[in-house]
């Protein structure tokens, strides 16, 4: 509880304008929790808030992420601020679009009924590919500089970066595929609130732990810091390994997924 006060506080701190999307996307989350039990409209098989709820939720945390991750890089304030201001306010448009089409009742991805729709569709694609390229730089910056952390983290920063990036190469398959299930329609039966396959294949699930790979891999190499006596190199051996394994585990459920195979079959 003391790091993620320590977290919040420092991105409170570093970028108000940041933390302010943060809490923006937070306050979205509890709006959607409301919908779910006031609104009873289904869409694609399950209630219309429940993607939003998602969306505002890894949203957030993602731009927390960047906002905490940005302060260990040797840049200027000016710098910072540019990126910041990228990453937040394409996401906070990102996130305005979902909900809105939410409270629509259609859905948000994949959806060109309309002109309208498929305007907002197209500008949903547009926003993701500046995060993308955003993505890019941090890969760039992380192998070209020395960060304000011990080398293992670092190792563990760039795992994260290259990972969150192949998930985003997933949603881009997803895109061009016009659906996230493989062999069968989109809306049919899965898991409770992620929804998903139970039946087929889910690209959903590898673009998943792809976009969280930016948390889970700095979070191991941290824990690791905390808890093992070892050297700066025997770290980061460990921080490596623990990302091959978790790369592997993406591609893994990515082939299953492309082959037509549900993570979990009920």
């Amino acid at each position: 509880m003391k790091e993620i006060n320590n977290i919040l506080q420092t991105v409170r701190k570093e970028s108000p304008i940041l933390y302010g999307v943060v809490v923006f996307h937070f306050i979205l989350a509890l709006a959607s929790v409301l919908g779910w039990i006031f609104d009873d409209r289904m869409l694609m098989g399950i209630n219309v808030w429940v993607k939003p709820l998602k969306f505002t939720i890894s949203g957030g945390l993602y731009v927390l992420t960047s906002g905490f991750l940005i302060t260990l890089y040797p840049f200027s304030r000016r710098k910072k601020n540019i990126v910041n201001n990228i990453v937040s306010w394409t996401l906070a448009a990102e996130i305005c679009i979902i909900v809105f089409q939410a409270a629509r009742g259609v859905q948000s991805h994949y959806n060109q009924s309309s002109l309208f729709d498929g305007i907002l569709f197209g500008l949903m694609g547009i926003l993701i590919s500046i995060i993308v390229f955003v993505m890019v730089f941090f890969i760039i910056e992380t192998i070209r500089l020395r960060l304000n952390t011990p080398r293992h983290v670092q190792w563990a920063i760039l795992l994260g970066w290259l990972v969150v990036f192949f998930g985003s190469w997933v949603g881009g398959q997803m895109i061009g595929q016009m659906a996230h299930n493989v062999g069968v329609p989109d809306g049919g039966e899965g898991l409770p609130l992620l929804n998903w396959s139970t039946i087929a294949g889910d690209l959903r699930i590898a673009h998943f732990f792809g976009l969280h790979g930016i948390q889970i891999i700095p979070l191991f190499a941290v824990v690791l810091t905390n808890r093992l006596k070892a050297s700066s190199v025997a770290k980061s051996i460990l921080v490596i390994l623990f990302g091959l394994l978790y790369a592997s585990w993406i591609a893994f459920t990515f082939y299953q997924a492309k082959q037509g195979m549900p993570l979990v079959r009920v």
